[in-house]
């Protein structure tokens, strides 16, 4: 599976993931943190958003074994 990047902010405003953020009494715009499992075809088959550290990548493991099958016969279309 591929990571994506975004640096320039493009995929974040899509996918409406900039947020009010507060720390320590100050607010700020910041990235919620989210994890989209996107097929080779580009389709969003699963996505976690406001994602805690606990148990998450047992999550996102388990929805990807899920959708392998479905990614390799996307390959091979």
């Amino acid at each position: 599976f591929d990571l994506l990047s975004d640096p320039d902010e493009t995929l974040c405003m899509l996918f409406d993931v900039i947020k009010l953020k507060k720390n320590y009494g100050k607010e700020y715009m910041g990235i919620e943190r989210s994890t989209f499992l996107i097929d080779s075809t580009g389709v969003l088959r699963e996505q976690w958003r406001g994602v805690k550290v606990k148990d998450h990548v047992e999550a996102v493991l388990s929805a990807a074994k899920q959708y392998r099958p479905l990614i390799a016969d996307s390959t091979q279309a």
